[in-house]
């Protein structure tokens, strides 16, 4: 997420006057990150080796910025969460993944971290939740606010996180140390 967010400055944050635009642009950072970190699981996070980049993020924020600017000069007061959902997680995301399980486990992320939810005063909205930390949206709602967010996350997320199951660890730290042993040998 850092790396994603460090190419952004304050005044692309501050470039639609909605005020979802920049708990929006969290969001989008957070599910990059998640859909990127979720191949190290191997064919557990992923069917297939997909290729998220820095393109299909810059798009996708540029896609938040466009429709939520339009939804602001009209004044109106719904989020366009259908259109916003299918062009990121269908077009833009999904463009990539080939597989079905794969598509339905991407569109699943997006419904259930876009939505009026994110914004409801009564019940605080998580990514997730661990004994560890609790991943949220940030309170301050600006570069530096999302920084350190970014920076108070713990360096190594339990599978939780990812919506797997807590075992899917073990097979990673299974095939890590094959891989690693392997290396060794072959050296």
């Amino acid at each position: 997420m850092k790396s994603t967010l460090s190419k952004l400055t304050e005044e692309e944050l501050g470039s639609c006057p909605h005020e979802a635009f920049k708990p929006l642009v969290f969001v989008v950072a957070f599910f990059h990150a998640i859909i990127q970190d979720r191949r190290k699981y191997g064919k557990i996070g992923w069917n297939i080796n997909y290729d998220f980049n820095e393109s299909d993020f810059r798009i996708s924020f540029k896609l938040l910025g466009l429709y939520l600017r339009k939804a602001y000069d009209n004044k109106e007061e719904v989020i366009p969460w259908s259109s916003l959902k299918y062009l990121i997680g269908e077009a833009m995301y999904g463009g990539r993944v080939t597989d079905d399980y794969d598509r339905r486990v991407l569109v699943c992320y997006l419904d259930e971290y876009m939505g009026d939810f994110l914004f409801d005063k009564n019940r605080e909205f998580f990514f997730a939740k661990t004994e560890e930390y609790n991943y949220g949206i940030p309170k301050q709602l600006n570069y530096e606010g999302f920084l350190n967010t970014i920076n108070d996350i713990p360096v190594i997320n339990s599978p939780a996180v990812f919506g797997l199951h807590a075992n899917a660890e073990i097979t990673y730290y299974t095939n890590a140390a094959k891989s690693l042993w392997d290396n060794v040998l072959s050296l």
